[in-house]
């Protein structure tokens, strides 16, 4: 009796019956191995085992006929012989066999298997021009020509290397090969299929499209691919019946193009589409099958065109020599150089791509490092004055000024703190300049820390500059100093744009002649009239405002000054060490104690209420408000609200029983000063501002930070402007409201509720904007990067600052690596030219 279709229930559980066939399975193995004696198990013998498991299948299976009659037998198994036996066995393994597979779900067929034809043509490599070079104008290309030279201009490509370092910014994946049940509409997929029926007709709307229409099946399905030809001439009878006989009934059709859903499921519209001359042909196409690169384009410079034009200067790699040692490559596991731009423009797997585009990003990222690891070897290479302190004389004069300055603090350093300042003055004792880089969270005690290496450097017979980025934050340095450095005997100095000229010119004259021995300033500081008597130590706030030719200005204003650099602004160590390489790092991990914790809520623009009710509790006990805006004044462009509205608002109809300050960017120095002091002294209870507090201003009874249109900042800056409250003892709140319309902007703006590290924030604020977003303004005479990612290639970059460190170190000069040395003189001359980099 033929077994019937197993019973199988939706609650079947597979683990479990896979478990008891196997069981079933390894029992009667064992028998049959031991001669059929009817093994005595732990608890039952072999045929009652069978007999038992037979009759009582896994729960939501039920046993066949076979199966029922099976069990019966082996409950009889102890009076048949030992040929009976084994016939039992030898019947009951069979069914079993059959019987799992039959329950079994039907495997989905394997992925359609298509060869590739070689698209390298060794014979047109041969013939490729001679005479093309990486400077080679691309006018005097076969086939690009004067019209498509313009064109490609459009785009800064002028010559041979321009265009082989434009780099696809993205790839059509017709290496996706599938069967027909796996399509999915929006994706682009390669199939491998059979063609069953193939039509052509005029389209009944417009006499002038002619569509080609074929059905296609694989052993998964079935699937409908249209082609459209617009013009008269296709429409003729003679011109389609060609064009049906080249997909015959039977033809194996390999199919690349976008997926697209249709009234019938997922089809395919205007696709690549080959006959192969068998199913195991090759493909001769040099697209289906394979990944197709994407590329930025301009007017009038088609896909086709721009591949075609890359594609013929791709042949001349080959000569191009490979700045590397092969040792290295090996050491690295890095393809060549030649072999990696080749295969960025046509890789064949994303095996391959990868290995291309690893090399490229080691290349860009070791050329950065080297130019700034040579510009480090310049500056160190300089002699400096060792600052150290003179020895006290037998009077007693010249006492230890670095003591006296900790003893006038209400505070004791942190432990980050005292080590960052050992290293700092562990760096101004060498004869060679320092070039270090501070970093620290908000409120984590960066200025003081630099204020002690100023006085270890005037201590030293020594004069030091302070270099802010605005004036408020000048101002804020100048303030704060001059109420200790009076009591230490030491002059110090403020010197902005909006210095008078007579205070200016006194202000000089002091400098040149030693009486001053501290300036602080902003960008003022680098005009050529400012001249110093022995500046030993410059300092620069919020560093990545500054570009580095201007940091370099205020370095060349010394005999060689030794440099320390500060910023609040928490940068990932991928990006510091991609911006400051030229840098040493030192990093104050360490809040002090007693900070309150800032409690950080999103809300919408609907809920503003919420914010001005937590601001009136606040002025009630005696605390203060900051309110922040992305504009000053209304523009026509955007519907954001204004500082200069909001103030009016605020302090008409909202809070008339307050006092409300205005502050921004485009008042007088002494307005803003007068507002921040006003704030400070508790004139002012909401201060209405731009961004132009987010850095220096000090108000320890401010405990309210409300941001206006959260969505517009990064979010280091929010963190920044964040670090404005919490600064005093008392409970302190940031309020971030948005328009609530983008889900991606509240996605975002939810990190900075969740997390109060800086570092943290900057790294998702990385990988969410780039770096060029996170600075806020880009690094003078730091190269752009086409394919390397600063928030994904961390490893690669770790990887080329170490071989970069090797190379240097064993060629300063790099004499014996000419081609590297060129690519990198190339590089500096890109960077130094007036134009824009692509």
């Amino acid at each position: 009796m033929a077994p019937g279709p197993p019973q199988v229930s939706a609650a079947l559980d597979p683990a479990a019956t896979d478990a008891w066939f196997r069981a079933l399975q390894q029992a009667l193995q064992l028998e049959a191995e031991r001669g059929f004696t009817d093994l005595m198990g732990r608890r039952e013998r072999f045929s009652a085992f069978l007999a038992r498991s037979l009759s009582q299948p896994p729960s939501g299976f039920r046993a066949d006929t076979v199966a029922v009659a099976l069990a019966a037998d082996f409950s009889s198994y102890g009076q048949l012989s030992t040929s009976q036996r084994q016939v039992l066995v030898r019947r009951c393994r069979q069914h079993l066999h059959g019987w799992r597979q039959r329950t079994r779900p039907p495997s989905a067929p394997a992925a359609p298997q298509l060869r590739l034809a070689a698209t390298t043509d060794t014979g047109a490599q041969d013939s490729a021009p001679t005479t093309l070079n990486p400077d080679t104008p691309l006018a005097e290309i076969r086939g690009v020509g004067p019209r498509s030279a313009t064109r490609l201009a459009q785009l800064g490509l002028f010559v041979v290397r321009d265009l082989v370092h434009y780099y696809p910014r993205d790839y059509l994946d017709y290496a996706n090969l599938v069967r027909i049940n796996a399509l999915v509409p929006g994706s682009t997929a390669t199939i491998v299929a059979t063609v069953r029926s193939c039509r052509s007709f005029v389209s009944p709307r417009n006499p002038q499209l002619a569509i080609l229409e074929l059905q296609l099946a694989d052993p998964t399905g079935r699937l409908r691919v249209s082609r459209f030809f617009a013009g008269r001439r296709f429409t003729s009878p003679a011109w389609l019946k060609l064009q049906e006989r080249q997909f015959p009934s039977g033809a194996t059709l390999a199919v690349s193009g976008l997926v697209k859903a249709g009234p019938y499921g997922p089809q395919f519209q205007d696709p690549l589409m080959e006959v192969l001359r068998s199913p195991q042909a090759p493909v001769r196409s040099p697209q289906i099958g394979r990944l197709i690169p994407v590329y930025g384009l301009t007017e009038g410079l088609g896909a086709d065109r721009m591949r075609q034009a890359i594609t013929a200067v791709l042949p001349v790699l080959r000569r191009w020599p490979e700045p590397l040692p092969k040792g290295l490559l090996a050491e690295e596991g890095l393809i060549e150089r030649a072999l990696a731009l080749q295969q960025i423009h046509g890789p064949a797997d994303r095996e391959q791509l990868q290995a291309s585009r690893r090399r490229l990003v080691f290349d860009e990222f070791l050329l950065m490092q080297l130019g700034l690891l040579q510009r480090r070897r310049q500056l160190t290479s300089r002699p400096a004055p060792a600052l150290t302190p003179a020895p006290p004389s037998p009077s007693g004069a010249g006492g230890d000024l670095l003591q006296s300055f900790l003893n006038l603090l209400p505070f004791t350093f942190t432990t980050a703190q005292a080590r960052v300042l050992d290293e700092i003055r562990a760096d101004l004792a060498r004869e060679q300049p320092m070039a270090r880089l501070l970093q620290g969270d908000v409120g984590s005690g960066k200025t003081v820390v630099a204020i002690a290496a100023l006085l270890t450097a005037i201590e030293a017979g020594c004069q030091g500059a302070l270099m802010a980025p605005t004036e408020v934050l000048a101002e804020q340095h100048h303030a704060r100093l001059d109420a200790w450095l009076p009591q230490l005997h030491v002059r110090c100095a403020l010197l902005t744009g909006s210095t008078p000229a007579r205070r200016r010119r006194q202000l000089l004259e002091d400098l040149v002649n030693g009486q001053l021995q501290l300036l602080v300033g902003t960008h003022a500081l680098l005009e050529d009239p400012v001249q110093f008597a022995r500046l030993g130590l410059v300092v620069v706030d919020e560093q990545h405002r500054f570009g580095v030719r201007q940091r370099d200005r205020l370095l060349h204003k010394g005999l060689q000054p030794h440099l320390l650099t500060m910023t609040a602004t928490p940068i990932p160590r991928t990006l510091a060490l991609s911006l400051h390489g030229d840098l040493e790092v030192s990093q104050i991990d360490e809040l002090p104690p007693g900070r309150t914790p800032i409690r950080t809520q999103l809300l919408r623009a609907s809920e503003r209420a919420q914010a001005y009710d937590l601001i009136r509790s606040e002025v009630v006990r005696g605390q203060r408000a900051y309110v922040v805006l992305p504009l000053v004044e209304e523009s026509e462009k955007s519907d954001l609200r204004s500082a200069v509205e909001v103030h009016r608002q605020l302090a008409g109809e909202v809070f008339p029983e307050l006092q409300v300050g205005l502050l921004h960017g485009r008042l007088a120095s002494a307005d803003k000063q007068a507002a921040i002091a006003a704030f400070a002294r508790g004139d002012t209870h909401v201060l209405v501002s731009t961004t132009v507090v987010e850095v220096g201003v000090d108000v320890p009874e401010a405990s309210v930070m409300v941001i206006e249109h959260a969505e517009r900042f990064g979010l280091a800056q929010l963190h920044q402007l964040r670090g404005r409250v919490g600064r005093g003892a008392a409970a302190s709140h940031c309020l971030l409201i948005h328009d609530g319309r983008n889900a991606g902007a509240r996605q975002r703006l939810e990190v900075l509720v969740r997390s109060s590290d800086g570092f943290e924030i900057a790294e998702m604020d990385l990988r969410l904007r780039g770096p060029g977003q996170v600075l806020g303004t880009r690094q003078s005479g730091l190269p752009d990067l086409a394919l390397a990612s600063l928030a994904d290639d961390g490893e690669v970059l770790e990887r080329a600052r170490a071989v970069a460190r090797r190379i240097l170190e064993q060629d300063p000069d790099l004499a014996e690596l000419p081609h590297l040395a060129r690519l990198l003189d190339g590089q500096r001359r890109r960077l130094s030219e007036p134009a824009p980099l692509n």
